[in-house]
């Protein structure tokens, strides 16, 4: 007859303290505790399931016994289990009560593990409230729980509370490796590093998850074997995935989607598993985060080289696309089209935002949203000089009318500056201050020739026009609208705001506050160049004033001061509120 199969989470249980995986800190504690003397009389463990609290619970029992070599069932006088979850009433804490006064039969210490503490009623907290906090000498109690905040907080008070985290994929696959090893089982790295992360930070877990692909796969685990049982997407089809997006090849990325929902993943499966992707692709482009990444080495190494050419703009308008995609997900009622549609959108990402160095594109035939401009020479209006000066950061204006036209779009400053300036920086935009001598004082050296010859451009007026100001209106909705999609408020802010155009073109707008100002600021050089090019005139300026002190006075008028001050802006309101006979509280 075969020998009966014992599952792994139970033949490798730990016995001793060296043997616990992932909680060192804690093991730590308690054995420094035992060994001075300094042992409690209530603790609390808490944390996830699997990650080790009953078991630390156990060996603790047995340690402060002294007698970490003998079985549970040696100590079944000394050592008790409860399950609250089954055992939660009055009477059940009455008999831990009544049985607490006698002595152990074996050991110095009566032990009382009671797991899943928090399934006990209210009645049976309060019963067990006054044992709890002045047990005999000879008693300890161990809770137990994976949800700390259902404990009442005067059981808490009279435990020492130790938080149990979850197990590191890292220190899970390396005990996997020696689990395998000691089966005579032959295992890939990348096999077991599937396995762990599957687990989810829980050791039981994935000895569960390890007995079931060793059924599957037999004595040799491979990592296609185990990405196949466990129905789990490769890391490749994001690898390609990510080659298709940044080569802005839709059809390939659409095909490969429909490739991944043939073999059976669901979709909000893959634009999850495609945030992750992103996600380590950001962080392992620098030494201090990529210890963030949780993957085996020869993936980490997959992930270094595709990050080195992706810009970091591009990987977090990505993470933005992808995010917003994942929490529309469950209520779109045609969700493959959604994830195909954010799909679209990864490769529709401007040509700046995805190269290692941006750069302000000023050539024929000039790129606008990754399509070539076959306007630009038929036009025959002057080219502009040729410029490679790095970006910091540009935001590409959508516009009907203005995709026709090559949009130059300046640097964001705010972006641009080193972090002890951009408190100096946000207190300028604050205050409306004139910001191309700021931009000068941080610019960079090999950048002073470029702006030479776009101030020369700037100050050219052979070639311009006169205009009027209901052209220029005209012109300032054009470049408003096409912010409505990508930016609301600003769309907003421009449509609604008061402005003021001088003869000069210096052009002034009365904001509201100071972060309307960064947003204006953030599109300033974009604003301008399509005023320029719309207009054929190159004196415009833009200004502001932020009216902050008189909101303050507004807030300190009675309602019906400010209700006479918004039918001065809008009349309509009064004819709103007498067409409805309206009745309003002054």
């Amino acid at each position: 007859m075969a020998e009966n199969f014992i599952v792994s989470a139970r033949k490798y249980r730990p016995q001793s303290w060296d043997t616990v995986v992932g909680q060192r800190s804690i093991t730590t504690t308690l054995q420094n505790a035992i060994a001075n003397g300094q042992i409690a009389q209530a603790y609390l463990f808490t944390g996830p399931r699997g990650v080790g609290k009953t078991t630390c619970a156990r060996i603790f029992a047995k340690a402060v016994n002294g007698m970490l070599d003998l079985e549970m069932d040696d100590l079944q006088f000394s050592i008790f289990e409860l399950d609250a979850a089954s055992n939660n009433s009055v009477d059940d804490i009455r008999s831990i009560v009544d049985t607490v006064r006698i002595p152990p039969q074996v050991g110095k210490y009566k032990v009382y593990i009671i797991d899943e503490v928090h399934m006990l009623s209210a009645s049976a907290f309060n019963a067990f409230l006054k044992t709890l906090e002045e047990p005999p000498a000879h008693a300890i109690f161990i809770l137990a729980t994976t949800e700390k905040h259902k404990i009442i907080p005067t059981i808490l008070s009279r435990c020492q509370i130790f938080d149990f985290a979850r197990i590191k994929v890292r220190d899970m696959t390396e005990h996997l490796a020696s689990i395998a090893t000691k089966e005579g089982i032959t295992a890939e790295p990348a096999a077991l590093h599937i396995i762990a992360q599957k687990a989810d930070g829980a050791m039981r877990d994935a000895l569960s998850i390890f007995d079931q692909v060793v059924a599957f796969c037999g004595k040799n685990l491979k990592y296609q074997d185990v990405i196949q049982n466990l129905n789990v997407l490769d890391y490749d089809y994001y690898f390609r995935l990510t080659d298709m997006i940044s080569s802005e090849d839709i059809p390939a990325a659409l095909v490969l989607f429909d490739e991944v929902l043939n073999k059976g993943f669901d979709g909000h499966h893959f634009i999850s598993g495609l945030g992750e992707h992103f996600r380590n692709l950001l962080v392992c482009r620098d030494a201090v985060t990529v210890q963030l990444m949780e993957v085996s080495d020869d993936v980490a190494e997959k992930y270094k080289v595709q990050a080195a050419a992706s810009n970091v703009q591009f990987l977090i308008k990505s993470l933005d696309f992808i995010n917003t995609c994942d929490v529309q997900y469950r209520a779109s009622k045609n969700q493959r089209l959604l994830v195909e549609l954010t799909l679209m959108q990864l490769c529709s990402i401007p040509l700046n935002q995805r190269e290692g160095e941006k750069k302000k594109y000023r050539l024929k035939g000039f790129r606008v949203n990754g399509h070539p401009d076959s306007n630009r020479e038929a036009t025959g209006k002057k080219q502009l000089p040729t410029s490679k000066a790095p970006v910091a950061n540009s935001q590409p204006v959508h516009s009907p009318k203005a995709a026709q036209v090559p949009v130059f779009v300046e640097t964001d400053m705010l972006s641009a500056v080193n972090e002890p300036m951009v408190p100096f920086v946000k207190k300028s935009l604050m205050f409306g201050t004139e910001t191309p001598s700021i931009k000068r004082m941080l610019q960079k050296p090999q950048d002073k020739k470029v702006e030479e010859s776009q101030e020369e451009l700037a100050t050219d007026t052979t070639h311009n026009q006169g205009f009027n100001h209901a052209s220029f209106e005209l012109v300032w909705q054009e470049f408003a609208d096409g912010l409505r999609e990508r930016n609301g408020s600003l769309h907003s802010t421009l449509k609604s705001e008061v402005r003021e155009l001088a003869e000069d073109g210096t052009i002034t707008l009365q904001l509201s506050n100071s972060v309307q100002a960064i947003d204006v600021e953030a599109v300033r050089g974009a604003l301008l160049d399509f005023l320029k090019r719309k207009l054929h005139n190159s004196t415009f300026k833009l200004q502001w004033r932020i009216q902050e002190q008189q909101e303050r006075k507004m807030s300190m008028k009675t309602p019906k001061e400010k209700f006479d001050e918004m039918v001065k802006k809008n009349p309509a309101l009064e004819t709103l509120r007498n067409k409805f006979k309206l009745q309003i509280d002054f």
